[in-house]
C-alpha cells in the first residue's frame, strides 16, 4: 500500500514539475526537465495505462532513439512541444478539479436537464460547450455523470440518448471555437502568421451550424416532461455568470500576456489558467491545497506522446523534402479540402488527431505560404473538433460509454454519422475556399 501511495505522490509531483517547466519557458527547461518528467510520470502509471497510450509511449521511445541517431537537431523541438502541450493539459485538468468544488457547478448541471425536449437538448449541448472552455474533459465527466444518473433513475429513453449525443457534440464544438482548446492552441503555435481572433471568427460560425444541425439529427421525444426540482432563477444566473467570469478572466489574461510579453500562445493560456487555479485554491481553504494529479497517465500519454511523435516526424519529413521544395499552388486548396477528412479517418482507426495536426503544422511552417495559413488552420481545427465528437476511440466517447453504458461506436458513429458527414463537408469547403482566396 505504501509503495502504491508513494508512486501516486511521485506521479503527482512530476506532473506539477511538467507544468512549472512549461510555464517558466526558459529554453532548455521544457526539453531537458519537462519532457523527461512527463515520460517518467507516464512510466510510473504504466499498470493503469490502456493499450493505445502504451503503444504511443513505445513509439515515443523508438522515435526518440531514431531521432537522436539520425536527426538530433529535431529532438529538442519535439521534446519542447511535448512539454508545452502536456503542461497545458495538466493545467486544464487542474482547473477542472478546482472548479468542480464550486456549488455553482451542481446548480448549472441540474438546470441543463430542465425544460422541454428541444430546450433540454440545446441546453445540454451549449452547457457542454460552455463548461468545456475552462474544464475540458471535466465537462464531459460532469454532464455525462448526470446522463448516467438519468438512465439509472428513469431508464433508457430517447431523452437520455439525445443527452448523450448532446454532450459529445457540445464538447466537440468547443474544440472548434474555444480560445483555450488544445486544438486552437496547437494550431496557432504551429501555423505562422495568424491570430486567434482571425481563426475563431471563422470556426465559431461552423461550430454554431454544427450545433443547430444537431437538432435535426436526434430522436423524437414524447411531449411529457419528467418532474424536476424547481431551481431559483437567481442561483442559476449566478452559476452561469461565475463560469463566464472564469472564462473571461482567462481570455483577458491570455490577451494581456500575449500583448505585453509576446510569449507563445500555449504558454500564455497555461499561465492564465494557473492564475484561476491559484485563486480557486485560496478560495477553498477547507479542501486539499493542491489537487492530486496521479491519475492522468492515459491523457498525458495520448496528448504528450502524440505531440512528440507529430513534431519529430514532421522534422524528419521537412529535412527529407528539403528547404527549396515548393508545393504547387493548385494543390493547396485540395490539401486544405482533404485535411478534415484525413483527421476524421485517422480518428476512426484510433489515431489521435494531435498526431496529424502536429505533423501537418510542422510541415506547413516550411512548405505552406504564410498568406494562405488561415485556410489550413481552419481545416486543422475543424478536423480535430469533428474527429473527437464523431469517432469512437476519442477519450470523451470512451468516457461517455463508461458513464452512461451506451456503446461508444453507437453514440459517436451511428447516432451522429450523418451529422459528421454534413459538418465535414462544410468545414472542408470553407478551408479550401479560404485557401484559394488567400493564395499569393
Amino acid at each position: 500500500m505504501q509503495g502504491t501511495t508513494g508512486k501516486a505522490s511521485a506521479r503527482s509531483a512530476l506532473a506539477y514539475l511538467v507544468v512549472l517547466s512549461g510555464v517558466i519557458g526558459i529554453t532548455p527547461l521544457p526539453a531537458l526537465i519537462g519532457a523527461p518528467a512527463a515520460v517518467l510520470a507516464i512510466g510510473l502509471a504504466w499498470s493503469t495505462l490502456k493499450p493505445i497510450p502504451r503503444v504511443l509511449i513505445c513509439l515515443v521511445v523508438v522515435i526518440a532513439i531514431a531521432t537522436l541517431v539520425f536527426q538530433p537537431a529535431t529532438l529538442m523541438p519535439a521534446a519542447t512541444t511535448l512539454t508545452r502541450l502536456a503542461s497545458l493539459l495538466i493545467t486544464v485538468m487542474l482547473l477542472a478539479a478546482v472548479l468542480s468544488r464550486s456549488r455553482h457547478l451542481a446548480i448549472l448541471s441540474e438546470h441543463l436537464f430542465a425544460g422541454h425536449a428541444l430546450t433540454r437538448y440545446l441546453s445540454i449541448t451549449f452547457g457542454s460547450l460552455f463548461l468545456a472552455v475552462p474544464m475540458n474533459f471535466g465537462s464531459v465527466s460532469v454532464i455525462g455523470t448526470l446522463v448516467g444518473r438519468e438512465i439509472r433513475t428513469h431508464g433508457d429513453s430517447p431523452g437520455t440518448r439525445n443527452a448523450a449525443r448532446a454532450v459529445l457534440r457540445g464538447f466537440g464544438s468547443a474544440s472548434l471555437c474555444s480560445p483555450l482548446s488544445i486544438a486552437v492552441v496547437l494550431t496557432l503555435t504551429l501555423v505562422p502568421g495568424i491570430h486567434g481572433w482571425q481563426l475563431i471568427s471563422l470556426t465559431f460560425p461552423l461550430a454554431a451550424a454544427y450545433l443547430l444541425l444537431g437538432t435535426v439529427f436526434r430522436e423524437a421525444e414524447p411531449a411529457t416532461d419528467i418532474p424536476r426540482t424547481r431551481l431559483d432563477g437567481f442561483s442559476v444566473l449566478r452559476a452561469w455568470l461565475f463560469f463566464a467570469l472564469c472564462i473571461g478572466l482567462i481570455c483577458l489574461g491570455t490577451y494581456v500576456l500575449r500583448t505585453v510579453t509576446d510569449i507563445a500562445y500555449a504558454r500564455a493560456v497555461t499561465t492564465s489558467c494557473l492564475v484561476i487555479v491559484a485563486i480557486g485554491i485560496l478560495a477553498t481553504p477547507g479542501r486539499p491545497r493542491f489537487p492530486a494529479l496521479d491519475n492522468i497517465g492515459n491523457e498525458l500519454a495520448i496528448i504528450g506522446g502524440s505531440a512528440f511523435i507529430g513534431s519529430a516526424v514532421s522534422g524528419f519529413v521537412s529535412t527529407w523534402v528539403g528547404v527549396g521544395f515548393d508545393l504547387p499552388g493548385v494543390l493547396l486548396p485540395l490539401i486544405a479540402l482533404s485535411v478534415p477528412w484525413l483527421l476524421f479517418g485517422g480518428g476512426m482507426l484510433g489515431v489521435n488527431p494531435i498526431i496529424g495536426v502536429t505533423l501537418i503544422g510542422g510541415l506547413a511552417s516550411q512548405l505552406w505560404p504564410a498568406d494562405a495559413g488561415l485556410g489550413l488552420a481552419v481545416a486543422m481545427v475543424c478536423g480535430w473538433g469533428l474527429t473527437i465528437a464523431g469517432t469512437p476511440y476519442s477519450a470523451n466517447a470512451l468516457l461517455i460509454q463508461r458513464l452512461t453504458g451506451y456503446d461508444n461506436r453507437l453514440v459517436s458513429v451511428v447516432w451522429s454519422g450523418r451529422l459528421s458527414l454534413c459538418a465535414l463537408t462544410l468545414a472542408s469547403l470553407l478551408a479550401a475556399s479560404l485557401t484559394w482566396g488567400l493564395m499569393p
